[in-house]
């Protein structure tokens, strides 16, 4: 009698007919630092990014500067009354805050500008896998970092596929 039961304790998976072994699963992979340094978008922006950076180093230099110059005048005076010695440390701690602040300031507004053109450089990269893939029917596109894979099988490599294709799409998009 236990053998003639139908119903099962345990839950039955089916798997739907489109998930079985007769699709094929395809994956494909791009070299993100070929991407990088072919990438006609990534050598636009390290120009703008080199710019900025010289920008906000400049900009450093010139609070350290001030700093510096307001602390040698005070040096220079010689002999100061307490009162002068006093007033000479407030002004000095208030610039010194000031100029800490201002760095905190720029360094935030670098660190997001550099976030903002990585971003958008995945972004073109994204938009464009998302159209390539259209035609090629890929389950999977993924890019190789280093560390991140232990073994690939270069067939499935499509970095020059994925340059050629970023390069004509960022062209056409300037257009």
């Amino acid at each position: 009698m236990q053998f003639k039961s139908k119903k099962s304790t345990a839950t039955e998976t089916k798997i739907p007919v489109s998930d079985t072994a007769t699709n094929k699963f395809r994956m494909a992979y791009f070299e993100m630092d070929s991407v990088e340094s072919n990438f006609m978008v990534v050598k636009d922006v390290k120009e703008e990014i080199d710019k900025k950076d010289i920008e906000y180093n400049n900009s450093i230099n010139q609070l350290d500067q001030a700093f510096k110059n307001k602390y040698n005048e005070y040096s220079q005076k010689g002999s100061m009354t307490t009162e002068e010695t006093e007033a000479a440390q407030v002004v000095l701690k208030q610039l010194s805050d000031s100029v800490e602040s201002r760095k905190q300031e720029l360094t935030q507004k670098y660190q997001d500008f550099r976030m903002r053109i990585n971003l958008d450089i995945k972004n073109k990269i994204e938009d464009f896998i998302r159209g390539y893939n259209k035609t090629k029917g890929y389950s999977f596109i993924v890019t190789d970092d280093t560390g991140l894979f232990y073994f690939k099988d270069s067939v499935y490599n499509i970095t020059s596929e994925v340059i050629k294709g970023l390069n004509e799409f960022y062209k056409s998009k300037q257009k």
